[in-house]
């Protein structure tokens, strides 16, 4: 069954519809119950959409007045390049969108909005267990061969 779907711009209207999304992506990283994230990030990230000085975006896929996706993505400069670099950093759509195109339709929507910015890349990280979604990963980019390092200090 296809599904009808726009891609557009976060607006703060959205917010009572992108939470729940918001919180299901987090889940999925055990970001949940006892390991949530504290409600001061949610409404900083949440806040930092509509800041123009901030270099971090959101959009967001909607069906029949309902929000299905989400993704979000930073800009930032990088040493080996004149544009900026773009960092999707957060992607997630609800369980009865997905195999129906939303994801790519994001991915596609950052490529979009990457190329305007001038920028020459766009990259992301998914856990290695997330094999469904590395399934799409495989078809709308290429690995780039390094290998993410990182200490929580």
């Amino acid at each position: 069954m296809s599904l009808s779907f726009t891609i557009r711009p976060i607006t703060r209207e959205d917010y009572n519809q992108w939470l729940p999304l918001w919180d299901g992506y987090n889940a999925f990283y055990d970001r949940s119950g006892p390991t949530a994230l504290p409600e001061e990030i949610t409404l900083m990230t949440w806040s930092r959409f509509f800041d123009g000085y901030e270099p971090v975006h959101a959009m967001v896929a909607e069906s029949e007045g309902k929000l299905i996706g989400l993704t979000h993505y930073i800009f930032h400069r990088t040493t080996i390049a004149i544009g900026p670099n773009c960092y999707l950093q957060d992607l997630f759509t609800t369980e009865s969108a997905r195999g129906k195109g939303v994801a790519r339709a994001l991915i596609n929507a950052v490529y979009e909005q990457a190329r305007l910015a001038g920028s020459p890349r766009v990259y992301w990280q998914t856990h290695e267990t997330n094999s469904t979604a590395m399934a799409l990963y495989d078809k709308v980019a290429e690995k780039s061969g390094f290998v993410v390092y990182r200490k929580n200090i």
